[in-house]
């Protein structure tokens, strides 16, 4: 049944004009919110330091402890007469560094108690930078 005898069919047809419009319109905002990079055109001035050329590194300060309690700065073996006695041969090994790093190598079997005797002596001495040495186990 075709109700629609005397109506001739339209063919369809694609207005490209509206498309068009909204394209041009996609395009001009995409244009405007790109920053482009002018790096070639910034005439950059940085600032210029005037420090000193050769800036000496801080010699740590060495502390070993063996299983048997026995105390070394910086390789010289030195008996354990007290917390203070150690902090003023810490201060004696630092020379005038002000806060020198103290390294603790202290033995897998030394006392817990001889490792917070270093850290106590470098809290003594107003040393706060300690360090800790440590060795893999063999496989």
């Amino acid at each position: 049944m075709n109700f629609q005898r005397g109506r001739s069919r339209e063919e369809p047809e694609i207005n490209l004009i509206p498309m068009i419009d909204v394209l041009l319109v996609i395009l001009i905002f995409l244009m405007v919110t790109t920053s482009y990079a002018k790096f070639s055109e910034l005439q950059i001035n940085l600032p210029q330091a005037g420090g000193e050329a050769g800036v000496t590194q801080a010699q740590p300060i060495n502390v070993g402890v063996d299983a048997s309690e026995h105390y070394a700065i910086n390789s010289q073996s030195m008996p354990y007469l007290g917390v203070e006695a150690l902090a003023a041969a810490l201060k004696k090994a630092a020379g005038n560094q002000a806060d020198p790093t103290i390294v603790i190598n202290a033995d897998a079997r030394a006392p817990h108690q001889s490792v917070i005797n270093v850290m106590e002596a470098a809290r003594l001495a107003g040393y706060g930078r300690i360090t800790f040495t440590t060795q893999r186990q063999p496989k």
